[in-house]
């Protein structure tokens, strides 16, 4: 197992070349549940946050009140993967809404984005609006070419 400052980088540098990964929650009946999101992460040197902007009123939403974890899985043509088992929080109050907003609105493409383009989120007020922070309990980082050629290194971090 790596250390957290050797292994965030490399989550945060494979999942934003990456962009897309599917998500799991669970259901109120423990069945697994998946969707494909855009997550933003930000790595600080000592901690490292990632964020989802989606509807607090969705089904996601009610799986998470039950159970507020996340697995989020990367996966490139390449075989490059990553994966990160999270927790979650909300936040939706005001401030934390414009925040997250401006957070992916100013972040640079293609993790980057205008929320504007979907098209019921017409301000960080908007009802369907919300930030849903992601706090890593587990990392896994993995070259392609350690699957394929046995050449790399594995990384895995976990609390």
């Amino acid at each position: 197992m790596t250390e957290l400052s050797s292994t965030a980088p490399a989550f945060v540098t494979m999942a934003h070349r990456i962009v897309w990964c599917t998500v799991a929650t669970v259901d109120r009946a423990g069945r697994p549940r998946t969707r494909v999101l855009h997550p933003l992460w930000r790595w600080d040197g000592a901690a490292l946050t990632g964020w989802i902007l989606t509807d607090p009123t969705s089904l996601k939403a009610r799986h998470l009140e039950a159970q507020p974890f996340v697995s989020l899985t990367y996966w490139a043509p390449d075989h490059d993967t990553c994966s990160a088992e999270c927790a979650t929080a909300w936040e939706l109050d005001p401030q934390q809404r414009r925040d997250g907003w401006d957070r992916f609105a100013d972040a640079p493409e293609p993790v980057g984005y205008d929320p504007r383009i979907i098209p019921q989120w017409t301000d960080p007020d908007a009802a369907s609006f919300g930030v849903l922070r992601l706090e890593p309990l587990r990392l896994r980082v993995m070259p392609g070419t350690l699957m394929t050629a046995g050449r790399g290194e594995l990384l895995t971090w976990s609390r």
